[in-house]
């Protein structure tokens, strides 16, 4: 399976608009010789049936991305930019230009390392992860396909985290888990939900232990009961929760049985006046490009939207998970 040709029309349309043809150079880098991370045996083994997604498909896919991304940053074309992302990215995207006067960063890239998952011939819905370097930070994205390949996920490494090795067989191919999968100390399928608690309500209860505190948990839960302490003594009242959405979760088998699992939440945060005479809802800096006042008389609705990575232990050796790359922004506000 060959990458969609969408990626190239795109690169093509943008060339011709803006009547440069050097504009992809100015990323720092030109297209990425792929990294092929090392398979755990040389031992020969009988050649399986081709996968859906090759190594090869999975480069050539990365490649035209980051030209053809770099082409629409530069061109400040939102529009073009919405059709080669997806799901969480797509909102990310959307803040990126909006906040920016349609003047959003451009990345420089190094060699990217990839992880692509032997999925059968056939398979509908087949993704892929990459490692690079994005700006001299290490950012692990993930490509979905539908009709085409789009960015769905990105997210760099937090300090002092190490990103997990991840398990790959003799031809250099990944192993994806299912959302139900229970080798794994949290099944895919609950990492966010159980995330979202976390955060707003620190490691107690039915989470303690399973989720490591930091700075992406148990930190913005501490956050929120001094801002909601804060806002009462204000004269506000004050809620911030987190919630899943439908966008996909993506899991990878890492080396030692556990999994490195992808998956994004959406923090919603409200805060209220109790009059509406004399009492002013100040607008934070970062949501001046959404709202455009400075303050508010009766109501401000702040959504983020967060993307997450984390290296999740085998049930065969119970730890806490960890949260080991994160990306996130304001990407909608409302008041009045």
């Amino acid at each position: 399976m060959r990458a969609s040709g969408r990626l190239k029309a795109l690169a093509l349309a943008v060339t011709l608009l803006t009547g440069t043809a050097g504009l992809a150079a100015c990323s720092g880098s030109a297209a990425p010789v792929p990294s092929r991370a090392a398979a755990g045996s040389s031992t020969p083994t009988p050649t399986p049936a081709p996968p859906a997604v090759t190594l090869d498909d999975a480069a050539e896919a990365f490649a035209e991305f980051i030209a053809t991304d770099d082409l629409l940053r530069a061109g400040g074309d939102l529009r073009l930019s919405l059709q080669i992302t997806r799901d969480s990215e797509s909102l990310l995207t959307t803040a990126a230009f909006a906040s920016t006067g349609n003047r959003p960063p451009r990345y420089t890239w190094g060699r990217p390392t990839f992880y692509v998952p032997r999925f059968p011939a056939g398979e509908r819905a087949p993704w892929f992860s990459v490692l690079v370097t994005r700006d001299d930070a290490l950012t692990l994205l993930t490509f979905a396909k539908a009709a085409d390949w789009r960015l769905g996920s990105a997210t760099r490494l937090l300090e002092g985290q190490r990103a997990p090795e991840i398990a790959l067989d003799a031809d250099g191919y990944a192993t994806a888990l299912g959302a139900q999968d229970e080798s794994v100390t949290i099944s895919p399928h609950y990492m966010g939900p159980l995330h979202a608690t976390v955060a707003e309500a620190g490691a107690s209860g039915v989470t303690a232990g399973l989720i490591a505190p930091g700075p992406h948990t148990t930190d913005i839960a501490r956050e929120i009961s001094v801002e909601r302490d804060e806002a009462k003594l204000a004269g506000f009242s004050y809620d911030s929760i987190f919630s899943g959405n439908d966008h996909p979760v993506y899991a990878l088998r890492t080396s030692d049985g556990g999994a490195l699992i992808q998956y994004s939440l959406t923090r919603t945060t409200t805060t209220t006046t109790r009059t509406a005479e004399k009492d002013f809802i100040p607008v934070p800096e970062p949501a001046r490009w959404a709202i455009g006042e400075p303050v508010l008389r009766r109501t401000l609705r702040l959504s983020e939207t967060h993307q997450y990575a984390t290296a999740v232990p085998p049930s065969s050796a119970p730890a806490a998970a960890r949260v080991v790359a994160h990306d996130g922004a304001l990407t909608r506000a409302s008041g009045e």
